[in-house]
């Protein structure tokens, strides 16, 4: 299939490892002209050199909105602009929802939502002038169906599936599309933490809660990074301009809801 990413000037956020790392690579293998972001250039770079085909890296903390506007100003200036924008952050600390200190929701919400929200306004204009954008945003199965001890992440990202579905009600015409993926148990960094801390929380080993998790999946196993990378991919393809609005669940069939 051809997916007409070749040139395409794309922005991945939260890119230096795992699922964003894996989307970057995707479409820089598609030919598209990629920008790794990271919370620190050095990791940004090495990222960059790691996928390479002329992928370049950018340091930004998304709760930090000078850095978001610093990273606006180097892509517009070596770029001119972008044509998919990929908003991914990293998650928070897994934990219940009691407890939570006023200052610990704000630093998150800025990072998770305020942030990507930022970055997006940016670059609509010209994706809306070009007629030609796409926007990818990566949540969580936990905006369908919570996840236990993440109550930070089940409480803050549903605010960006609203922010998603309304605006791509805005800018369909222009077109630009607006898609979610959702990622349920992937094999990343992010996963063993999660099941790090829910061996703490529960008094069971990490095996023990791995065999529970995959007790869930009616494929029997973790995903892979570049399963999950393969859906933003072709979202962001020539193929899927008339896919807007929309949720794409890659969790093997875990989320039990239709």
């Amino acid at each position: 299939m051809e997916t007409g990413l070749k040139g395409k000037r794309a922005l991945v956020l939260g890119a230096t490892r795992g699922l964003g790392f894996a989307i970057a690579k995707g479409l820089a293998a598609e030919g598209a002209r990629v920008i790794v972001a990271g919370r620190t250039s050095d990791k940004s770079v090495a990222a960059a050199k790691a996928i390479g085909k002329g992928a370049v890296g950018h340091p930004c903390d998304t709760g930090q909105a000078a850095q978001v506007d610093a990273l606006w100003n180097a892509v517009k200036h070596d770029f001119g602009g972008l044509d998919v924008l990929v908003l991914n952050s990293g998650g928070p600390p897994a934990g219940p929802a009691r407890g939570v200190s006023s200052e610990d929701w704000r630093k998150q919400f800025e990072a998770m939502f305020v942030g990507l929200v930022r970055l997006a306004d940016h670059a609509l204009p010209g994706m809306i002038e070009q007629k030609f954008g796409r926007i990818i945003a990566i949540a969580s199965s936990g905006v369908i169906q919570p996840i236990p001890n993440l109550a930070m992440s089940n409480a803050i990202r549903p605010a960006l599936v609203g922010w998603c579905k309304s605006l791509s009600n805005e800018v369909a015409k222009d077109g630009v599309t607006v898609n979610l993926v959702l990622p349920g148990r992937i094999q990343t960094e992010r996963v063993e933490e999660i099941d790090a801390a829910n061996a703490k929380r529960t008094g069971k080993d990490v095996a023990a809660v791995r065999a529970d998790a995959l007790s869930r999946i009616p494929a029997g196993r973790y995903g892979e990074a570049d399963e999950f990378a393969a859906a933003a991919v072709f979202l962001a393809s020539a193929g899927a301009s008339y896919i807007s609005g929309s949720m794409i669940r890659v969790d093997g069939g875990a989320i039990a809801s239709v």
